[in-house]
């Protein structure tokens, strides 16, 4: 591993790799692809039922890929696929720890960190959006621009369960006519001027610019590739197994606030044959210079409780 870079994994591991009879092999699998990428810092997504046995599932997973601090947000009454975060202990401090649980269906895991060797602190949040209900998900993305305050720094990622906003990415979004899977439709579409369109609300909350104002988080797909020419940093995220709801879409993404965006080196949608036997998600790796991040964070304004 590189001593100058910061490394950032998002990663939606289906069920937490454990199938409906109880096989474990996929989670395996999938400690076996984020020990080769080894995360500073992993959002992760679907950790089904980790807090059952006092957490025994979130710490084998933190062992695993070279014994992190682990962060676990809440179950819920409608998932037990709650949201967590784990910390190279090496690289940073932890100031606090939050959990946004209003209206969510899964709530977010938010450590607050201080990045050693830097001045001001950086908040760490994994987030899942609700998969069925496009209101909600509006509900629960504005909760996340909280965190993109001004003054604050950030770096959040998740399964957004909807689609990026940029016109330069319209043309990949899904065809509803040749979806077979209409619920899904249901899901993944709002009204907009009399016709049903896809979901990208929720981007465009997060990372859409407002009459000349610069928007609260830079999505980092879009920033490696306008930026760094990094255009496979756009490649689709999920479903690497579904045949019945179109063409894979980039629903898992990553977001900067923008003078933590300027220290990204590069962006990776990961996927190989382990990957797609383990999750119908690719992970995202996001790749930050060590001594550009800790410029950032000396020049930031201190994060807000």
């Amino acid at each position: 591993m590189n001593d100058e870079e910061v490394r950032v994994v998002s990663w939606n591991i289906e069920h937490n790799g454990r199938n409906h009879d109880g096989s474990d092999h996929r989670w395996h699998l999938a400690m076996d692809v984020l020990a080769d990428l080894q995360p500073h810092v992993l959002l992760r997504q679907e950790l089904t039922r980790a807090d059952m046995y006092g957490g025994r599932a979130v710490w084998a997973e933190a062992a695993r890929i070279g014994g992190h601090m682990p962060f676990l947000a809440s179950a819920t009454p409608e998932s037990a696929n709650p949201t967590g975060v784990y910390l190279c202990r090496d690289l940073f401090e932890v100031t606090e720890y939050y959990e946004h649980a209003t209206g969510m269906w899964h709530p977010v895991c938010n450590p607050v960190v201080r990045l050693r060797g830097a001045l001001k602190k950086l908040s760490l949040a994994s987030f899942h959006l609700c998969s069925f209900d496009p209101d909600r998900r509006v509900n629960e993305t504005r909760r996340l621009t909280t965190l993109g305050k001004p003054g604050m720094a950030a770096i959040i990622g998740g399964d957004c369960n909807s689609y990026p906003h940029t016109q330069d990415e319209a043309p990949s979004l899904p065809d509803w006519d040749h979806v077979a899977d209409r619920t899904h439709y249901e899901h993944r579409t709002v009204d907009w001027l009399g016709e049903r369109v896809s979901d990208t609300r929720p981007d465009r909350i997060l990372s859409g610019a407002h009459q000349g104002h610069p928007p609260v988080f830079a999505d980092l797909g879009q920033y490696a590739a306008t930026h760094l020419g990094q255009h496979g940093a756009l490649a689709p995220t999920s479903s690497l197994w579904r045949t019945d709801q179109g063409d894979m879409q980039r629903i898992d993404r990553i977001y900067a606030t923008p003078q933590v965006a300027e220290a990204l080196i590069r962006l990776e949608v990961v996927v190989d044959g382990d990957i797609r036997e383990a999750s119908d998600h690719c992970p995202v790796l996001a790749v930050f210079s060590l001594s550009r991040l800790r410029r950032a964070l000396s020049d930031a304004a201190p994060v807000a409780a």
